[in-house]
């Protein structure tokens, strides 16, 4: 099973809930790969609502096993085209500011 050390790194965990919007799988399957001990998992609370914290690595290996490479690597280029969508669209909001700044400057300067 997993080393101490993976649970402490940085991206290394996460909760049932982001598993379900990155890779699209469900609580369910989650739960029925706990119980067949192929995932560890770690109990977590924030605000009084229970979650469950699993390790990514081994969510990717039952994923292989049970839905096959291809899906995981569709759903990986999925989440990080949205993740690309949105830093573009957060950069054009920026430079729509800076450019309307420019204006503004460039107009006091003028004589």
């Amino acid at each position: 099973m997993a080393e101490h050390g993976e649970w402490t790194q940085k991206g290394a965990a996460l909760s049932d809930v982001t598993a379900k919007t990155e890779y699209g799988v469900s609580r369910d399957f989650i739960v029925k790969a706990i119980r067949a001990g192929k995932l560890e998992y770690r109990d977590g609370a924030i605000f009084g609502n229970p979650y469950l914290r699993i390790l990514r690595s081994q969510l990717e290996k039952c994923i292989i096993e049970e839905l096959g490479e291809d899906y995981l690597i569709k759903i990986k280029n999925e989440t990080e085209l949205r993740k690309v969508k949105k830093e573009i669209a957060s950069l054009k909001k920026k430079l729509d500011v800076l450019q309307n700044r420019k204006t503004v400057l460039e107009e006091s300067l003028k004589p």
